[in-house]
């Protein structure tokens, strides 16, 4: 008689499950009511501390998790809100653009990458920008159920 044991999610497993996460009353994101999610531990593709959650499970297995802010996406950071000037904005869009207060603006790091900014105020001369992750400073839960490990 062949017994088959469940494997346990460890790095660079690849994992079927549905998942939820919500902040506070708000939902982010759900595949519960569609199709499940397959990822690759380790590839980026799931934020490193929700990957922490699931090492370990096993297949069929559901669980739920309440991570603090500074356990998630981290605590605001004042140092985050910046003042840019609207030539600097400018530089960094298409030529003509409007910007309001709520617009997400990328703009080019050094070395090529990108990052994203929220406008908090906006004037002739000069914008604030947001740069903290949208769900810093908050509570989040995230609930999960795994299909398949491989």
């Amino acid at each position: 008689m062949t017994t088959l044991s469940q494997s346990a999610i460890g790095p660079g497993a690849h994992v079927t499950l549905h998942y939820r996460m919500s902040a506070g009353d708000s939902e982010i994101v759900s595949t519960f009511a569609g199709t499940p999610a397959t990822l690759q531990m380790g590839s980026g593709q799931l934020a490193p501390f929700l990957e922490q959650c699931l090492i370990g499970m096993l297949e069929g297995e559901q669980r739920s998790f309440s991570l603090r802010p500074e356990d998630a996406f981290g605590q605001r950071n004042q140092e985050l809100l910046q003042r840019v000037t609207r030539d600097m904005l400018q530089q960094h869009s298409a030529t003509g653009e409007q910007f309001a207060v709520g617009d997400v603006v990328e703009f080019e790091a050094p070395g090529g990458g990108r990052f994203a900014g929220v406008i908090r105020e906006c004037s002739e001369d000069d914008a604030v920008f947001d740069f903290n992750h949208p769900l810093a400073g908050q509570a989040i839960d995230f609930e999960v159920r795994i299909i398949g490990v491989l």
